[in-house]
């Protein structure tokens, strides 16, 4: 009877367990579109994959949502060469984050005046750090972009900070030469986000559960932060 009842109780915490991180995954990478969409509407500069995301947006006609899920789904192909392995939350960034970002942009107007954009701008980068702590700390799995820096650094054997810089350069120059909008706000992102996210991923970091919880190819967050 004893052992009946360690057992139903452990089951429950094991349950527990992944709900709460279920709930930060999909709520992170929720907010993760609402922050990005918000630093669209700022009009002050877009983070590094958002520039790009914006420039082929601006080219196609697609709305930037769509144009960061197909773009997303592009890089997850390329996790195919590097031999990284997805999970759940690498999957469920593709899509989530996009249609969050759609959703909110419909949403929020246009603004216009820095007395208006800069408060978007800020509320955008900080809500940013939030989502990236949340959806991180759940350890689902990295998202696309994440995973293929990762994987090249496996791959390579550079650096992290050498290969995301890299990353970066690119898909922001890219991205810009597309007419994605870069500017004061990319300069704020770049600088704040790292710290910012290194801070939540503390705050909403997730106790580990029993050895039973099932693999979902998670990377080790501080690879991803380390900048």
């Amino acid at each position: 009877m004893r052992r009946s009842t360690t057992t139903r109780q452990g089951g429950i915490h094991v349950s527990t367990h992944l709900t709460r991180r279920l709930l930060q995954l999909y709520v992170g990478l929720t907010l993760y579109g609402v922050s990005s969409a918000l630093l669209v509407r700022s009009g002050l500069g877009l983070e590094p994959w958002g520039v790009l995301h914006q420039g082929i947006a601006e080219r196609t006609g697609l709305t930037i949502g769509v144009v960061s899920i197909i773009v997303g789904a592009l890089v997850l192909l390329l996790w195919i060469p590097i031999r990284q392995r997805p999970g759940l939350g690498t999957v469920s960034n593709v899509f989530a984050i996009g249609i969050a970002m759609d959703a909110t942009l419909a949403l929020v107007p246009e603004v216009h005046g820095l007395a208006a954009r800069i408060p978007l701008l800020v509320g955008g980068i900080l809500l940013n750090g939030v989502a990236t702590g949340l959806y991180i700390a759940a350890r689902f799995g990295p998202g696309p972009r994440d995973g293929l820096m990762t994987g090249l650094h496996r791959l390579t054997g550079r650096s992290i900070r050498l290969v995301r810089t890299s990353l970066e350069v690119v898909v922001v120059v890219t991205g810009f030469l597309l007419g994605g909008s870069l500017g004061v706000g990319t300069v704020a992102y770049a600088l704040a986000i790292g710290p910012l996210a290194q801070f939540f991923l503390r705050y909403f970091a997730v106790p580990e559960a029993a050895p039973a919880e099932p693999v979902t190819g998670a990377a080790p967050a501080q690879a991803i932060l380390r900048g």
